[in-house]
């Protein structure tokens, strides 16, 4: 019987499921929608009950869907960094006025504590130095405070808040362990001193948090992928289709378990990983880029980190990202008048709608004789919709397009499209500029998530950043770095760099343009950054109107 471990990942809109091998080879995957709440307009809320509901289903599917059906020695869990809220009985409690318990989750994505980050930020705080100096409404100190003061109720009522990571983790063992890489990364846990910086809650209103001895946000912290007592419950075993006492790893942010999945995968016949000239880009619904400095912890503006040991032990890590990329791809796509029509022609064929949109772009580079990325030469596009997460740090920021003519055919979508996606890398060309203004040398990106299933997307990335593109040989590199932590828990691999060392492994390379659309792309570049410029310059217009 085959020796295996089970890798479940949590994203935006899916529960999923992967059952690997311990060569971490892929046996059998599923995958189960989740449901989400947008009461409001940049506001988004789950269910954690929802949420467990699709993990078990995809879970129970992937074994079923196994050929044989293999000895599962471990589990690992990654989730999108979403607080969850629970009563002392682990019941939902309400994150939204309505008061539905129901709605417990606040959504990664989710801003409506702008206010209270604002506020947090103001206070220049000594711990913001871990978080490229400014607070995203996406972390979780915002999100409480917000509670706090809009839901009292709710507040009061609360005995657990988790990372939605840890949810998982507490709901297949029972134990209210934290994962050392959600507290560092989102909540101003201090990893490099294991300690909570009471100074700071108290400051910014949150100091019956350390009345509590830190009860409701954690006292137990544990290393990435550490077995966790006794293994799966009962019930939990139960409701997964699986066996009591299977071993499991804390756990990992999804971006973060992604990262495990490629960033330490080997590239030519030394076996040496030069961390200083890697990253990992993890692209969906958001993107996140993962670099880490074995040496010493480096401090970069607007690139949330340094953060000790948060995805693999002993190393810093610094975290790049943008709040919206396959989302602003689909917002972009889905509200042209000719998505309707589009989608109506890809259900037909069989097909998607990108596939169709990537076919009409290489149409009309065969007509115009000339590269497909320089057909959006007068057309740009800056892709702030949802704010700028890195390296700006600047949640206020808008999203611009010019160069839009008076049509809207098919043609007109598909150059959108192509402008929109170039935005996207520019995106990470900007962040990797400044990563590299700091220390790191970085020009090999590890690219894994949904984005790099699209060839636009990855020649894009490759273009715009004159990185060589990697891609794992497992795609599903984000369900495989969940498995890793449940290899390591279960005592197959000693520790993640082993585990990433005997279980990743890389795909096929993309190279960068050089000559003259190497050339095209810095000055596109260079109008991406002065589309920031003009958005500031109208600014400081109105502001001057009163």
């Amino acid at each position: 019987m085959t020796r295996a471990v089970i890798g479940v990942d949590v994203g935006t809109g899916s529960a999923r499921a992967g059952i690997f091998d311990l060569a971490g080879r892929r046996l059998a995957a599923a995958s189960r929608p989740i449901r989400m709440w947008k009461p409001e307009p940049e506001w988004a809320e789950q269910s954690s009950d929802d949420i467990w509901s699709a993990v078990c289903a995809a879970v129970r599917e992937a074994m079923e869907a196994c050929g044989e059906r293999p000895e599962v020695v471990g589990i690992g869990f990654d989730a999108t960094c979403s607080l969850v809220v629970l009563d002392a009985a682990g019941r939902p409690v309400t994150v939204d006025p309505e008061g539905d318990d129901s709605r417990n989750v606040i959504v990664w994505m989710d801003h409506r504590a702008i206010d209270q980050t604002d506020r947090i930020n103001a206070g220049g705080y000594e711990v913001l130095r871990h978080v490229g100096g400014r607070l995203s409404p996406e972390m979780q100190t915002p999100k409480l405070l917000w509670l706090k003061e809009k839901l009292p109720q709710s507040w009061s009522r609360a005995a657990h808040f988790f990372d939605l990571p840890d949810f998982l983790t507490w709901r297949a063992t029972g134990a209210t362990r934290r994962s050392l890489c959600s507290l560092v990364c989102k909540w101003t846990y201090l990893g490099h001193e294991g300690r909570w910086d009471d100074s700071y809650l108290r400051a910014i209103g949150l100091g019956d948090l350390v009345d509590e001895g830190h009860a409701r946000i954690g006292t137990d912290v544990g290393a990435v992928g550490s077995a966790i007592g006794g293994g799966l419950t009962v019930d939990a075993a139960r409701e997964l289709g699986l066996t009591p006492g299977i071993a499991v790893g804390t756990s990992m942010i999804d971006a973060h378990a992604g990262g495990i999945g490629v960033i330490g995968v080997p590239l030519a016949a030394s076996a040496t990983v030069d961390y200083d000239r890697r990253l990992a880009l993890i692209g969906g619904t958001s993107s996140c880029h993962m670099v880490m400095s074995p040496a010493e912890p480096r401090f970069i503006p607007g690139v949330w980190g340094p953060y000790h040991s948060a995805m693999l032990p002993g190393l810093w890590l610094n975290e790049g990202g943008q709040s919206a990329t396959g989302a602003l791809i689909d917002h972009v796509v889905q509200g042209h008048p000719r998505h309707a029509d589009l989608a109506l022609e890809a259900q037909r064929r069989g097909t998607t709608v990108y596939r169709l949109l990537n076919d009409e772009l290489a149409a009309l580079a065969e007509r115009s004789g000339g590269p497909m990325a320089m057909l959006t030469r007068d057309l740009h596009v800056l892709p702030d919709f949802h704010g700028n997460r890195s390296p700006r740090a600047d949640a206020s920021l808008r999203g611009a397009v010019s160069g839009l003519r008076l049509s809207d055919g098919l043609e007109d979508l598909a150059l959108l499209y192509l402008a929109t996606v170039q935005a996207v890398a520019y995106g990470t060309r900007h962040i990797v500029a400044a990563m590299n203004g700091t220390g790191y040398a970085i020009d090999t990106i590890l690219a894994c998530g949904g984005g790099t299933k699209n060839p636009v997307f990855l020649e894009a990335h490759a273009d715009a950043t004159g990185c060589t593109l990697v891609l794992p040989e497992e795609p599903e590199a984000v369900l495989l770095g969940s498995a890793v932590l449940g290899a390591v828990a279960a005592g197959a691999f000693p520790d993640i760099a082993a585990g990433m060392a005997g279980m990743t492994r890389a795909g096929r390379s993309i190279e960068p343009a050089e000559g003259r659309l190497r050339a095209y792309h810095d000055a596109k570049y260079s109008v991406f950054l002065r589309l920031h410029d003009d958005q500031m310059a109208y600014r400081a217009l109105m502001a001057a109107a009163g």
